[in-house]
């Protein structure tokens, strides 16, 4: 897939003031700092499409981009050490998660996990809640060009022992880098894939 547009649309508070949902989207949500502004501007090859903060939990709202004029990329707010009130924590939960469970467009959601460190639990209890509630997802390795070739296969090889514990399958897996590019190919096809699918319905 070529990106030849890529257009912010909205931020919104809550599942109530998001875009009409007539086209195919895809939801891209992490822990804090994980690295998901720089994806998503290296996907789109926009330097600052999506926002790139140092301060953890930057993202407080459901953001809608429209990308190829035919489909949406949906920026979500990140789970985690956000500096901010329990009382925001949760509501952004509550919304995040009547996102994920009603958007009927929402094709498949992109769970980043920073390749760097061992499973965290704030992650896997985050991707038992998808399993639990039967929702598409997939899973994309971050940072991958911040680690060596063979501590980055070992650390992706213990995350899938670990999933494994629980799961009876493993989710369909993506490597990547902003810094390189690493991973873009791959997860543009997968959307493109999934396109087609939605638009032959």
């Amino acid at each position: 897939m070529i990106i030849k547009s890529a257009e912010f649309i909205i931020s919104s508070p809550n599942i109530n003031k998001c875009p009409e949902p007539k086209l195919p989207e895809y939801a891209f949500i992490g822990r804090s700092n994980v690295g998901k502004s720089s994806l998503l501007n290296m996907l789109t090859e926009r330097n600052s499409l999506a926002k790139i903060s140092g301060t953890p939990g930057k993202t407080q709202l459901i953001n809608h981009f429209i990308i190829n004029k035919n489909w949406y990329l949906v920026d979500l707010p990140g789970y985690g050490f956000a500096k901010t009130s329990k009382t925001n924590r949760v509501k952004w939960e509550k919304n995040i998660h009547n996102y994920l469970l009603k958007r009927t467009n929402l094709l498949n959601s992109f769970i980043l996990i920073d390749s760097r460190l061992e499973p965290q639990k704030n992650d896997t209890k985050f991707i038992e809640w998808f399993g639990v509630n039967r929702l598409p997802f997939v899973l994309v390795f971050t940072k991958a060009d911040k680690i060596n070739k063979k501590t980055l296969a070992d650390n992706i090889e213990i995350y899938k022992k670990h999933m494994l514990e629980n799961w009876e399958e493993l989710p369909e897996m993506f490597i990547s880098s902003a810094k390189n590019s690493a991973g873009k190919e791959e997860i543009l096809s997968f959307i493109e894939k999934t396109n087609k699918v939605f638009y032959e319905k």
